[in-house]
């Protein structure tokens, strides 16, 4: 059981309808729940959303509430779970990029692993802050004014940056532990 109560929190989910890497949106949820939390999955669009391990097709989920329809007051928490494709297509989205810029200027708790670091960069969020990613992404997330560094996971005041899912147990650490304390 975690050390974190998150009851009483929803944390948002955000992917795009494909490529999202399944062990980044599942392990993460299930921390969140069993922290007591609420997790919901929004996306870009309504329906289903394909998830994958690696680049083979892996589960579909359902998506609880399209970005377009969710307020920066309706949850506590957001997380950005990775996969190429699905960092990608998010940072292409602009209600997607428009929602992260909004929520992390606001301050609240921000989680972002793997590829997902790119819809920072398109938000204009990450100058002057210290990330980490999948490393592909380093020279851009350097070019938007951010620190990289090559770490398991980077708590930069309201946000959690981590590189791969060899890195979710940490991810879900500092995610836990900063919803929990916001």
């Amino acid at each position: 059981m975690p050390e974190q109560d998150l009851s009483g929190k929803t944390i948002a989910f955000l992917v795009s309808t494909e490529g999202i890497e399944q062990a980044e949106l599942t392990e993460p949820w299930k921390a969140v729940q069993e922290a007591g939390g609420t997790p919901i999955l929004v996306s870009t669009e309504s329906g289903e959303v394909q998830a994958f391990h690696h680049l083979d097709k892996a589960d579909t989920f359902t998506v609880d509430k399209v970005v377009d329809d969710l307020d920066v007051a309706d949850v506590d928490g957001l997380v950005l779970p990775g996969g190429a494709p699905n960092g990608d297509l998010l940072r292409t989205s602009d209600a997607a990029v428009s929602f992260v810029k909004r929520f992390v200027e606001a301050g609240k708790p921000t989680a972002i692993i793997c590829h997902a670091p790119w819809v920072l960069v398109e938000a204009d969020v990450v100058r002057g802050r210290r990330v980490t990613s999948w490393p592909s992404l380093r020279t851009d997330l350097r070019n938007a004014g951010g620190t990289w560094v090559d770490e398991e996971v980077v708590v930069d005041g309201n946000l959690v940056t981590s590189r791969k899912p060899d890195d979710i147990p940490a991810f879900n650490r500092e995610l836990l532990a900063l919803v929990a304390a916001a």
